[in-house]
């Protein structure tokens, strides 16, 4: 029973998220009709609205190819992520020597930007022969230390009863991992899903740095190229954020609820 109206507290909550709606409204607006954004004052409401520009931005790059780059690179990314940081959130939730450590470990890492490694990420991708491909590109991002905490907070949280169970029957730990701990771990993976898929989606630095040829170009850095060929063009270049923006809001919508769990799943465990 709550003693105080929440009508406040949800007014408040619908203004605050009108404010952060109004860039994504203004990007949106634009790329239909192609106002410019300096005109004063500025049309609320779209003025003669066209699909055009999307048209524009399709055909004058190619789009296709660095939206099919994208796609790749984010489906590994994707896959290795959830193998790995599981594999190793499934390891945390033991007990073994230098546990402690290795946890400090982690989160030192953490605090290390990845521009600061980025020289050798490139001397070993280099020296691996994976400069200018689909695996070089996806590479640095099939790990994210906050993902391996996710699901080690998911599985802190799963009754080690039901894991001694499983021992008692003989089935072995990668069964376990597999079978048991990650469907009962949902949120973790939508969440690892969502976040490896947006920090690959939207990376441009890396691909910049290793990428040769246009055809291996991601659609990040596709934009650059985009800019090359439309200079003067407002509508053209918003519908290509918008395009380029899509994928990953789709993706968060798809999964909200899950991702919202995981990442709230070891504050309710506290």
């Amino acid at each position: 029973m709550h003693r105080y109206p929440r009508w406040p507290i949800h007014l408040i909550l619908v203004i605050v998220s009108f404010v952060m709606l109004v860039p994504f409204y203004w990007v949106i607006k634009t790329s239909i009709t192609g106002e410019n954004i300096f005109n004063y004052p500025p049309s609320l409401w779209p003025v003669d609205p066209q699909p055009f520009f999307y048209v524009d931005a399709w055909y004058a790059i190619p789009f296709p190819r660095f939206f099919l780059n994208s796609v790749i690179v984010a489906g590994m990314a994707i896959v290795a992520n959830l193998i790995i940081n599981a594999a190793a959130g499934f390891a945390l939730t033991k007990s073994f020597p230098g546990k402690r450590w290795m946890i400090l470990l982690l989160l030192a890492c953490m605090m290390i930007p990845f521009h600061a490694t980025i020289i050798p990420a490139y001397l070993i991708t280099a020296q691996l022969g994976l400069l200018n491909t689909h695996l070089g590109l996806a590479l640095p991002a099939f790990s994210h230390i906050i993902c391996i905490f996710l699901f080690k907070a998911s599985f802190d949280a799963i009754p080690p009863s039901l894991i001694q169970a499983a021992k008692i029957d003989g089935v072995p730990e990668w069964q376990i991992l597999l079978k048991i701990m990650l469907p009962l771990a949902k949120p973790a993976v939508a969440t690892n899903i969502i976040l490896s898929f947006i920090w690959s989606w939207n990376d441009f630095l890396w691909p910049l740095i290793i990428v040769r040829d246009v055809d291996m170009q991601t659609l990040p850095l596709g934009l650059s190229t985009f800019l090359a060929y439309f200079e003067d063009t407002t509508g053209a270049l918003y519908a290509f954020c918008v395009m380029v923006l899509a994928p990953g809001l789709l993706v968060f919508l798809l999964a909200q609820r899950q991702f919202i769990a995981g990442l709230t799943s070891g504050a309710r465990k506290g």
